[in-house]
């Protein structure tokens, strides 16, 4: 007898095979259907229930959108649309709005003219978000009735009915996200607000509402935008010179769908260019954000063939145009096709052939009807086209230089582990926090390269001018995986970079432009989740000899109520450099103890805001903007 293939048969037969019947394959494996489960994944719920809103919007039956966070940490969304359907469906005999909570693939936009355009193309939102929830509660008001219908981890208590009098049509659906699942069920205010805001921008006209009802945060704000795309680009350049004043703004019905585009050239080196598809934010691009991109190219290319202001054999690419340029591209149509239910590239090959045919018209009309902009436009595009050629020439000396050098920068005190996954580096402000650090790190895994002073703000400067910088220089060297178009992330000789600064105005610069840097020319690096923001407490506290940190005002304040005010002293810290070595690697750089944030690719963009105008030549509108963003600039460090 074969004992092994008994084994194997007992081990492994048709009772092993399991169906996961209902809404079991999302508890299961919630990934597949909203990426993560981390506070990415937490808030993607938010945005399944809103897209459904903008859906009814987009329909024409939707006028504003309430979102609230609740007292208890639940979240509502409530909108005046026509409401989920509540009769029973023939085939299920169950209510439509009980089939959209607890089936899969089921909804109205798969055909039958229930909606033409929509961001929900899997019909698996409502459901996801149902199963993912410790409990959900949906409120339908339709035909002069108010119905109700509670749900428990995806289970109905009892079937949809008939609770009271309604005068108004709309859907409110409040849900609690499910702390067995995700990691934090923490709603960030700033996270949604920047969402809706966004969601505002792409429908003209639609207001939203978001409120905050949790202690002590009690807040409102409302986002409806009558210039949609063109003020959403003006938004951007409002602390950069422009070259034209008023962005070109492009909305056009085709045979393919609707074209909404909003562009605007500044006098800066960075472009800026964010692609939609029915709402969805397309990160990765795709059909349409192609078509543009290429239309862009010939028309200005042709515009300066043209008129002499280019040579015959002279050709502009992609990369000399777009500098400094902002825009936001917004298709909707009938059947998107993106990949996977996180949608984040379109593949709608007719798409980029409708969007580079309205560009093109468009743009070229524009550039005739615009002569003094359209010539500087061309020439801004020659200058940056001889800028990139210096940029590849420095990028050459650099890696034959610093790159190719088998030595590292002198002051970078290395680690004694040679695998990048073990490995992290600090980059901390100044010589006298890099001895500290140099002190108290653990030297078989934990580099430090101390930086001097601010490094160059490359918002500002091209690649060329970057590269000169020995600070700049240093970390290039340093990290070991090259810059631009020569990084290559396998080459990386640190799996975490950690951003350790001073907790003041001039250590949060230095924290915002690192960011911006790596945004900049290193953007892997923060796509990847290798960059981080060291978190050093502000206040030590002594009472009895004993030391306890704290890392906020309020834990400050929670902690001297807790010891009382007799004998306790609190210091602040100005600096790492007050810290002894072993203070610093108690509260600071112990893997078991340490508070570390990690830059997100929605961080790199506000940073690389608030890098343009706290350090733009518009004071003005610098104290403007920290006024107006109080929180944000205060979530950065700023």
């Amino acid at each position: 007898m074969d004992t092994k293939n008994t084994v194997t048969s007992k081990g492994y037969s048709e009772d092993q095979i399991q169906v996961l019947e209902g809404l079991d394959p999302v508890r299961k494996r919630p990934g597949m259907y909203i990426g993560s489960t981390d506070v990415k994944g937490l808030h993607h719920l938010a945005v399944e229930i809103v897209d459904n809103s903008i859906d009814e919007a987009l329909a024409g039956y939707c006028n504003n959108i309430y979102v609230t966070i609740n007292a208890d940490g639940s979240l509502t969304v409530e909108d005046d649309g026509r409401g989920i359907p509540c009769g029973i469906h023939k085939k299920e005999g169950i209510s439509a709005v009980e089939l959209c909570l607890t089936k899969l693939h089921a909804g109205g936009k798969f055909g039958g003219g229930g909606y033409k355009i929509s961001g929900g193309l899997h019909g698996v939102g409502l459901s996801v978000v149902n199963a993912l929830s410790e409990w959900l509660k949906v409120e339908v008001k339709q035909d002069g009735k108010l119905h109700y219908q509670m749900y428990h981890r995806g289970i109905p208590e009892d079937r949809l009915k008939v609770v009271g009098d309604a005068d108004t049509t709309g859907t409110i659906v409040t849900f609690m996200p499910d702390a067995e699942i995700f990691e934090t069920v923490e709603w960030e205010y700033e996270r949604l607000k920047n969402r809706l805001r966004e969601v505002a921008y792409l429908n003209k006209g639609i207001t939203i509402v978001l409120r905050d009802d949790r202690d002590s945060r009690e807040r409102t704000e409302t986002f409806c935008y009558e210039g949609g795309l063109a003020e959403f680009v003006e938004n951007y350049n409002r602390s950069r010179n422009v070259i034209f004043p008023q962005p070109l703004y492009i909305d056009k019905s085709v045979k393919e769908g609707e074209i909404e585009i909003a562009l605007q050239f500044n006098d800066g080196y960075n472009e800026i260019v964010h692609a939609y598809a029915n709402n969805i934010n397309t990160e990765e691009g795709g059909s349409h954000l192609e078509g543009f991109k290429a239309a862009l190219t010939k028309a200005i290319n042709d515009y300066g063939h043209k008129y002499n202001l280019l040579k015959e054999s002279e050709k502009l690419t992609g990369e000399d145009v777009r500098e400094g340029l902002v825009a936001i591209i917004s298709v909707k149509l009938e059947n998107p096709q993106f990949e996977g239910q996180t949608k984040t590239k379109l593949g709608n090959s007719e798409m980029r052939t409708a969007v580079s045919r309205v560009v093109g018209e468009e743009l070229s009309t524009f550039l005739e009807e615009n002569p003094k902009e359209a010539r500087e436009l061309v020439l801004k595009s020659v200058t940056a086209q001889r800028a990139r050629d210096a940029a590849r020439r420095a990028r050459e000396l650099t890696r034959k230089g610093v790159l190719e050098s088998a030595s590292l920068p002198g002051k970078l005190a290395d680690c004694s582990d040679k695998d990048p996954k073990h490995c992290e580096i600090y980059i901390v402000e100044g010589d006298s926090a890099g001895g500290t650090a140099k002190q108290g790190r653990d030297r078989r895994f934990q580099a430090i390269l101390p930086l001097r002073g601010k490094i160059l703000n490359v918002e500002k400067a091209r690649l060329s001018r970057a590269l000169e910088n020995e600070e700049i220089k240093a970390m290039i060297t340093a990290f070991g995986c090259g810059i631009s178009d020569d990084f290559d992330e396998s080459k990386l000789r640190y799996d975490r970079i950690i951003c350790m600064t001073d907790a003041d105005v001039d250590g949060s610069h230095i924290r915002i432009l690192l960011i911006t840097f790596f945004f900049r020319f290193m953007r892997p690096l923060i796509e990847h989740g290798h960059v981080y923001i060291a978190q050093p407490p502000l206040y030590r506290i002594t009472k009895n000899k004993q030391e306890y940190y704290a890392f906020t005002d309020e834990e400050r304040d929670r902690k001297i109520a807790q010891l009382g005010n007799k004998g306790t002293e609190v210091s602040r810290y100005k600096g790492l450099g007050e810290m002894n070595a072993e203070q610093l690697w108690t509260t600071t750089m112990n893997p078991e103890s340490r508070i570390m944030l990690q830059v997100t690719m929605e961080d790199a963009y506000e940073a690389d805001e608030i890098v343009s105008l706290l350090m733009g030549d518009q004071p003005e509108l610098r104290r403007e903007f920290i006024v107006e963003n109080a929180k944000l600039v205060e979530d950065l460090d700023v």
